[in-house]
């Protein structure tokens, strides 16, 4: 019995410890960038998707960004062709932005399916409805790399009717350009245009890295929180490199374009969006605006 009390005790804690965080984030937005292998691996997906319908059941606006890289390499080399990257961008020709649309679409559905089973009415759509994201051809130092797309212009009026209407909208990062031409997004960069449009309150990147290191190879040197200028300084420095450079540069220009706090996530580990909202140390890297003051969270 005593177990069970404390097994009781433990979860009102949990509760009490939340508290706060829903009061202080009730009826405001965050995007969440939503790829890698939590997206590979059905168990992890569900639990993102539960801890997604959570916040959204406790008064959080959420908005949902997804990738799709791993699913779209796997049907690009069904057709017999190799995928391709210049920069960690892919090259994307006329075959293979076709292949992107129908599998973004296809995981787009899915993940809509998932919150409407757990009562939550969501709605899948993608850059190129009611002119969401509008872009021009991005180009990789210089180099030609097919129909990737640079985000121009946001036009986030239909992202407040759905959340106006108490729907939780899903995104698959496509384009179109002025001339209707469809162009494939770079996940993060959509998240982070978003999250600027709608002036969110968080931005969370869900990566396949537990966080923030100042030295990748020396497990000790993790950061947990970090003002944004201190951030720019570990860039402008060259200690961050590969894949998380330009994620931390779309998170310090989320931060001066005025979304409140940015979080590296590590989507493998179990409701890891929960567990860095709602407690006291959080499990991830927060990067915070210089004049955030919050000792907490």
């Amino acid at each position: 019995m005593d177990n069970d009390m404390n097994e009781v005790l433990k979860k009102a804690e949990v509760l009490v410890e939340a508290l706060p965080y829903i009061q202080q984030f009730n009826r405001k937005i965050i995007v969440v960038k939503y790829g890698g292998s939590a997206m590979s691996n059905e168990e992890l997906q569900k639990n993102v998707i539960k801890d997604v319908t959570l916040l959204k059941l406790v008064g959080f606006k959420p908005i949902i960004v997804h990738g799709g890289g791993k699913e779209i390499s796997r049907w690009v080399g069904k057709v017999g062709k190799e995928a391709e990257f210049v920069n960690g961008l892919r090259v994307t020709d006329t075959e293979t932005m076709e292949i992107a649309e129908m599998v973004l679409s296809k995981v787009n559905k899915s993940l809509v399916t998932m919150v409407q089973e757990l009562g939550v009415n969501a709605i899948g759509i993608s850059g190129k409805d009611g002119s969401l994201l509008t872009v021009d051809k991005k180009y990789s130092d210089g180099q030609d790399i097919g129909f990737v797309g640079n985000i121009k212009k946001v036009n986030p009026k239909i992202l407040y009717d759905l959340l106006e209407k108490d729907f939780l909208p899903i995104i698959a990062p496509i384009g179109l350009d002025e001339h209707f031409q469809t162009y494939n997004i770079n996940a993060d960069d959509a998240a982070c245009a978003i999250a600027k449009a709608v002036q969110a309150e968080k931005l969370a990147f869900l990566t396949d890295i537990e966080g923030l290191y100042k030295d990748i190879n020396d497990k000790s040197s993790f950061i947990s929180r970090i003002k944004a200028s201190e951030a720019e300084k570990l860039i402008a420095d060259g200690y961050i490199g590969g894949g998380m450079l330009p994620k931390l540069t779309n998170c310090t220009s989320a931060i001066q374009a005025g979304v409140s706090r940015v979080h590296i996530l590590d989507g493998r580990i179990p409701h890891c969006l929960l567990l860095e909202v709602f407690t006291n140390k959080g499990i991830g890297t927060v990067i915070l605006k210089d004049d955030d003051k919050i000792g907490g969270e």
